[in-house]
C-alpha cells in the first residue's frame, strides 16, 4: 500500500454533503465524494463511467489552514413568453450558497500503489479541468504532492504543513495541532456516518452511500515556531549574557 497526497488550496472551495434546494452548504474539510471527484475528473472519467476502481481508495483529510466560512446569495430570473409574444421575467428564488475561504487542506487517498501512482500522474496532467467542490472553486497552485510509502495515517502525522508561510508565521509555538477527519478503520466503529461514499455520479442515477468516519487531532512542526510550549518559561532568557 501506499498513498498519493493532495494540496487543496483556493480562495474559495464548497464541498457540500447533503445540499438541496435554495441552500447550498459546505462541509468544514473536503468530501471524500469531492475528492474522489476531482481525481475521476483528472483521469478522464466521465461521470455515466463507473468509479470501482476509486471505490476501494481510503481517505482522510487534515485541515492545515481551516479558512473562514463565507455566505454568497444569488438571485435569477426566468423568461416567460405570453400567447400574444410578450416576455415577462419571473424572479426565482433566492439561493444561499456557502463557501469555505483562504483556506489548505491535505487530503491523501490510499490504496494499490500502481493506483495511486496513476492518480499522482492524472492530477499533475489533468483529462479535464480539477475544481475544489464546485465549478467556481478552481485550485490555487499545484494540487499533487506525491506518492509516499507510507499508510493513510501516517501520511497525516508526518507529512509538513501545508499552510501559508504568513499563517505559521503567527504560531510561535514549534509545534502546530491540527484537525483530522478520515475513514474510520475496517475493525472499529466511526464516531460519526457521513452520506458521503460516492458510489455514481451519473447526473440520472446520484448515489452516494453512508461511510463512517473518524475525528482526530495530530501534532505537526511548525517550521517557523520559536517557542516551545512544552518547555519552562524563562523571563530572562531573552536578555541573553
Amino acid at each position: 500500500m501506499a498513498v498519493v497526497a493532495l494540496r487543496l488550496a483556493g480562495p474559495l472551495q464548497a464541498w457540500g454533503s447533503g445540499s438541496r434546494f435554495v441552500r447550498r452548504g459546505t462541509e468544514t474539510a473536503p468530501t471524500k465524494s469531492g475528492v474522489v471527484g476531482l481525481v475521476a475528473a483528472a483521469r478522464g472519467v466521465r461521470r455515466v463511467d463507473p468509479l470501482e476502481e476509486l471505490l476501494s481508495l481510503r481517505f482522510g483529510v487534515r485541515m492545515d489552514q481551516p479558512g473562514r466560512l463565507l455566505r454568497d446569495f444569488q438571485t435569477a430570473q426566468r423568461p416567460e413568453k405570453a400567447r400574444d409574444g410578450t416576455v415577462t421575467w419571473k424572479r426565482l428564488p433566492l439561493s444561499h450558497r456557502y463557501y469555505i475561504s483562504d483556506a489548505v487542506f491535505l487530503a491523501v487517498l490510499e490504496g494499490d500503489r500502481t493506483l495511486v501512482e496513476g492518480i499522482d500522474s492524472a492530477v499533475r496532467s489533468p483529462a479535464f479541468p480539477l475544481y475544489l467542490g464546485r465549478r467556481s472553486c478552481p485550485p490555487a497552485g499545484p494540487v499533487a504532492l506525491g506518492v509516499f510509502d507510507l499508510d493513510l495515517d501516517a501520511a497525516l502525522s508526518e507529512l509538513p504543513w501545508l499552510a501559508s508561510t504568513r499563517t505559521q508565521s503567527r504560531h510561535r509555538n514549534r509545534t502546530v495541532r491540527l484537525e483530522t477527519v478520515r475513514d474510520a478503520a475496517a475493525e472499529g466503529t466511526g464516531a460519526e456516518t457521513l452520506r458521503d461514499e460516492p458510489v455514481s455520479f451519473d447526473p440520472n442515477r446520484r448515489k452516494h452511500a453512508w461511510r463512517s468516519i473518524s475525528r482526530d487531532v495530530v501534532e505537526i512542526p511548525n517550521p517557523h515556531g520559536v517557542h516551545d510550549p512544552t518547555g519552562e518559561h524563562d523571563p530572562m532568557a531573552s536578555l541573553g549574557g
